[in-house]
């Protein structure tokens, strides 16, 4: 027999026989001709195709060597830190699709050109509806007093215009703000 057995090589790896058959299964062992494991380039293979999450820590052989769960801890932590945002990013892009969330700057500039629509049509009021008013107001006075009243549609229109500006120049104050 020219390397070891399953039983040896399995106390010199610290792993089950179990688990030494199941690398034998998988292709993870290199062998000889007879059978028996080659030990340094099965470990070498082991090392590389082995998912370190998925492996038992091995305790130090020597006291001199500096043990390995500071490295493995902060190997965790980066892992659970890339799972969890993994997970968040998920979560965002599932709201996304589903239309809970929009794009900041999209809204933004959406809820500016609506606003600009809102003023422009405010500005432009008072010319579309002075004449009318000013009849309006001119027939329920005569209607009232008897008397023949004349209001100008341009001062009704001045009048409009100064109250809708004061209006605007108070809403101009609030602010939008998207978080």
């Amino acid at each position: 027999m020219q390397g070891m057995s399953e039983r040896a090589y399995s106390t010199h790896s610290k792993l089950s026989r179990g688990a030494i058959q199941k690398a034998k299964r998988t292709g993870r062992m290199v062998l000889y001709g007879d059978g028996s494991i080659n030990a340094a380039a099965s470990d070498a293979r082991r090392a590389g195709t082995s998912d370190p999450d998925q492996q038992r820590r091995s305790v130090a052989k020597s006291k001199s060597r500096i043990s390995g769960p500071a490295e493995s801890t902060s190997y965790l932590k980066a892992r659970t830190a890339l799972t969890v945002y993994q997970a968040q990013e998920r979560q965002l892009s599932i709201q996304k699709k589903k239309g809970a969330l929009v794009d900041r700057s999209r809204a933004e500039t959406m809820v500016f050109r609506l606003a600009r629509q809102e003023r422009d049509t405010w500005v432009t009021w008072p010319a579309r509806v002075a004449a009318l008013m000013a009849a309006q107001v001119a027939a329920e006075v005569e209607a009232a007093t008897g008397t023949p009243v004349t209001i100008g549609a341009a001062t009704m229109q001045r009048v409009l215009e100064a109250h809708v500006k004061e209006q605007l120049d108070a809403l101009a104050d609030l602010k939008v703000s998207l978080g």
